[in-house]
C-alpha cells in the first residue's frame, strides 16, 4: 500500500505535464489511425474504429474493472501490455491513478500518450441501477446525418442511352445513422447509406437507401455474456475461418501481427460484406465460453440458369450498385451460414475451436484463369479451426490451425516476446495451400484470401529511452501456385523500418524505410513469352509533427517511392505536404487545413496518405500524376448537444484536361469534394 501511496503521490507532480499533453492528443491518435489502416485497401469504410474509439473517448476503460477485453478492442495494444497491464493490477492490487501506468512493464512513452484518452479509474453502473427512468435519463443516443457530393458531373451521368453502362442515380452520397447505449450494457445501432452513382427512392431502389443495417447488443445478463440480433461480426483466433470488420496486416506496429480476436461483436460499420446477419450470444459455462451463431443474408454476385440450376460465376463484395450490371449483382445470392465456437481460458492460457458451414443458393464455378485452378467450387463449405495463445512471463505464443473440409488446410504460429524493457521480438511462420477456402478469413499475408502462400514474418521493437523508438521488420513470402499477374510460382520480400523521436508531448520526428520486392509476369523480348520480372518498390517517408502552441499545431510530411521493373525504366513519384491545425478550448471552432503537391511518373508510383476527415469517416485520397491537393476540415460546436462537420477538398492538375477514367471521367483540371454533417446527441 505504501508503494502505491508512493506512486500516486509521484504522479501528481506529473499532473501537468500530462494536462499539456492531452492538447496532443488529437495529432498522436490521427498518427496512430493512420499506423493501423495504412495497408487496408482504398475506400474500405473505417468508421468501425473510428466510432470505437469514439465511445471510448467519451466512457473510458476502467482499470480496476476491465477484463482486457475492452483494452484488446482498442486495438494498439499488444497481447503482452494486456497481460501485464492485468497481473500488475492482479499483484500490486486496484489502480489508485492512471499514471501507475508508466510503472508497467513494456509500456513507453509512446503506449502511455495513446492509451491516456481511453483509460480512468473510476466505479460503473450494473443491471441492479437498470430501471425505466435510467433508461430514458442515463442512456447516450445520438443521430448523425451526412451529405456528401463531388460537383463535377462525371460521364456516367451523362449517358441516358439505356443499352450503354451508365449511373442509374444522382451523384450525392447521403448516410443517415443512429446509436442508442445504456452503460454499454444494451446497444443499438442503424445505418443507412446510399453512394454516389446509386438509385434513391427510384427504380430498383424503392425503398430509399441502397444499405440498410441495424443491430441489437445485450451484455452481462448471467450466464449469458453477450447476445447480438441483427448484423453481428465474430472476430475468432487469429482469422483463419473467421473474421468479419476490420483487419490490419503489416505495418509499422509489428505487435498487431498477433490477431486479438475479440469474438462477438455488434456489426455497425458501412462495409457491405463480410458480415454476418442474424442472432448469436456467448455463453459462459465457468471457464469456458459457448458462441453459437446463424446467419441469413443475401450476398452480391452474377448468377445464371445452367443446365436446370444456378451457377454462381461471380461474387462481388464492393457493394455498389450504380450501373445495371451492379443493380443485377445486387443481393443475386442467399447464404446461409451457421456454426459454434466454444473457447476455454485459465490465467494466461486459452484455446479455442471453431466450427462453420457456408451455404449458398446456387453453385459456385470455377473461373477460367489458370490461377483460378484450385478455388472453391459448389455450395456448401465447412471449414472447423483450433486456436490458442499462451503468455508466459515476458512471451506470448499464439497460433491457429484451419482445415476446409475434404480440401486444403491452413496454419500459423507464432512468439512476441519481451527479452528486456526495452526490446521486443516477433515472430511468425505461415502457410496456407492453394486449396485451402474460407469465405471470412482475415489472416495475416502478403495478398487477401488466406490461400496459397507461404511466409515467415520477424520483427523487432527497440526502446533505448522513453523518447526514442525503432521498428523494423522482414517478410519473407512465397507462392506456390499461380496468382494473378504472375503465371509462375513466385516468391518475394517486404521490409520496413521506421525510426521515432517523441519529446515532452508536444511533438514526434519520425523516419521511415520501406523495399518490398516481388515477381510479376512481363513480355520476353528474346522469347515474344510471358516470363517473371522482379518488381522492386523503394520508400522513403519523413515525417514532423509539433504543438507550436496550446491552440496551433502543425504536421509535415514528405515522401517518395521509386518503382523498377526488370527489363523496364525506372519509375519515380513524391510528395510533399503540410497540416495546420487550430483547436482552442474556448472556440466553438476546431479546423484543420492541408497544401500538397505531388509528382508521380505512373500508378505504379501513386501514393496515399491519410486525411483528417468529418467524424467516423475516414479518407485514404490517391495522390497520383503531378498537382496540387488542398481541404479543410471544420467542426462548429453549436451547443453541447450538436455538432456540424464540414470538409472542403479539391485535386488540382494544371496538365490535364480530363481527370479519370469511364464512367468517373470529368472534364477539366480540378475535382473537389463536399461533406456536411450534423450530429445529436441526447
Amino acid at each position: 500500500m505504501k508503494i502505491k501511496l508512493y506512486l500516486l503521490i509521484w504522479s501528481s507532480f506529473l499532473t501537468p505535464y500530462y494536462l499539456y499533453g492531452q492538447e496532443y492528443e488529437q495529432l498522436a491518435l490521427d498518427q496512430l489511425f493512420e499506423q493501423l489502416l495504412e495497408e487496408l485497401e482504398e475506400g474500405v469504410d473505417a468508421s468501425e474504429l473510428s466510432e470505437k474509439w469514439s465511445y471510448y473517448l467519451k466512457n473510458p476503460i476502467d482499470l480496476n474493472k476491465t477484463n482486457g477485453e475492452e483494452l484488446r478492442d482498442l486495438i494498439f495494444l499488444s497481447a503482452i501490455q494486456v497481460e501485464n497491464l492485468l497481473t500488475h493490477r492482479k499483484e500490486s492490487g486496484d489502480f489508485l491513478s492512471v499514471q501507475e501506468l508508466q510503472s508497467i512493464t513494456g509500456f513507453e512513452l509512446s503506449t502511455i500518450q495513446n492509451l491516456l484518452p481511453f483509460v480512468t479509474v473510476n466505479n460503473i453502473i450494473h443491471y441492479r441501477d437498470f430501471t425505466v427512468k435510467n433508461l430514458l435519463t442515463k442512456s447516450k443516443q445520438e443521430v448523425m446525418m451526412r451529405y456528401g457530393r463531388i460537383p463535377h458531373k462525371a460521364k456516367g451521368y451523362a449517358i441516358t442511352d439505356t443499352a450503354r453502362s451508365r449511373y442509374l442515380g444522382d451523384p450525392n452520397r447521403y448516410l443517415l445513422r443512429y446509436r442508442f447505449n445504456y452503460n454499454n450494457k444494451i446497444r443499438l445501432a442503424v445505418n443507412m447509406d446510399k453512394d454516389a452513382g446509386e438509385p434513391f427512392f427510384n427504380d430498383k431502389q424503392q425503398y430509399g437507401f441502397d444499405f440498410y443495417s441495424a443491430s441489437l447488443s445485450i451484455r452481462d445478463l448471467g450466464k449469458l455474456k453477450h447476445v447480438v440480433i441483427g448484423d453481428f461480426a465474430l472476430q475468432l483466433g487469429q482469422g483463419l475461418t473467421m473474421w468479419n470488420g476490420l483487419s490490419f496486416g503489416k505495418g509499422s506496429m509489428i505487435e498487431s501481427a498477433a490477431r486479438q480476436g475479440a469474438g462477438l461483436r455488434s456489426y455497425t460499420s458501412l462495409n457491405e460484406a463480410n458480415f454476418l446477419r442474424g442472432i448469436s450470444g456467448t455463453i459462459s459455462l465457468g471457464s469456458f465460453e459457448l458462441t453459437p451463431y446463424v446467419s441469413y443474408r443475401h450476398i452480391d454476385g452474377k448468377v445464371e440458369k445452367m443446365h436446370d440450376e444456378w451457377a454462381i460465376s461471380t461474387l462481388a463484395i464492393s457493394g455498389l450498385h450504380r450501373t445495371p450490371t451492379e443493380q443485377n449483382y445486387r443481393k443475386a445470392i442467399g447464404q446461409l451460414v451457421y456454426g459454434s465456437n466454444i473457447r476455454y481460458g485459465k490465467n494466461r492460457f486459452k484455446i479455442g475451436a471453431n466450427f462453420v458451414a457456408t451455404q449458398l443458393e446456387g453453385i459456385k464455378t470455377l473461373g477460367k484463369a489458370p490461377e483460378n485452378k484450385f478455388d472453391f467450387e459448389g455450395n456448401l463449405l465447412r471449414n472447423t479451426s483450433l486456436y490458442y495463445n499462451y503468455s508466459y512471463k515476458s512471451a506470448y505464443f499464439f497460433g491457429e490451425v484451419a482445415t476446409s473440409l475434404d480440401e486444403g488446410y491452413a496454419w500459423l504460429t507464432g512468439l512476441i516476446t519481451s527479452i528486456t524493457p526495452k526490446f521486443s521480438t516477433v515472430f511468425l511462420y505461415r502457410d496456407y495451400q492453394k486449396n485451402y477456402h474460407s469465405f471470412f478469413s482475415q489472416a495475416i499475408g502478403e495478398t487477401s484470401g488466406t490461400q496459397n502462400e507461404k511466409g515467415f514474418y520477424s520483427g523487432i521493437v527497440y526502446h533505448p529511452s522513453r523518447k526514442i523508438q525503432w521498428t523494423t521488420y522482414v517478410d519473407f513470402f512465397k507462392f506456390p501456385w499461380l496468382r494473378y499477374r504472375a503465371l509462375e510460382p513466385s516468391s518475394g520480400y517486404d521490409m520496413m523500418s521506421q525510426f521515432s523521436y517523441i519529446w515532452y508531448k508536444k511533438g514526434q520526428l519520425s523516419l521511415r524505410l520501406r523495399y518490398r520486392l516481388r515477381e510479376e509476369n512481363t513480355p520476353s523480348s528474346k522469347t515474344q513469352k510471358v516470363i517473371l520480372a522482379e518488381v522492386k518498390r523503394h520508400q522513403i517517408r519523413l515525417e514532423y509533427k509539433y504543438k507550436l502552441s496550446s491552440i496551433w499545431s502543425i504536421r509535415n510530411r514528405i515522401e517518395a517511392i521509386q518503382y523498377e521493373k526488370e527489363y523496364q525504366d525506372k519509375e519515380l513519384g513524391w510528395m510533399v505536404y503540410q497540416d495546420l491545425f487550430y483547436s482552442h478550448n474556448q472556440s466553438k471552432i476546431t479546423t484543420n487545413v492541408r497544401l500538397a503537391y505531388f509528382h508521380t511518373d505512373s500508378y505504379n508510383t501513386r501514393i496515399y496518405a491519410f486525411e483528417n476527415d468529418v467524424l467516423y469517416a475516414s479518407s485514404f485520397p490517391l495522390y497520383y500524376q503531378k498537382g496540387w491537393r488542398i481541404y479543410n476540415n471544420m467542426r462548429y460546436r453549436i451547443n453541447r448537444h450538436v455538432d456540424l462537420w464540414t470538409k472542403i477538398s479539391a485535386f488540382y492538375y494544371p496538365e490535364l484536361d480530363q481527370i479519370g477514367s469511364g464512367l468517373d471521367e470529368i472534364k477539366g483540371n480540378i475535382k473537389s469534394e463536399l461533406k456536411v454533417q450534423l450530429r445529436i446527441q441526447f
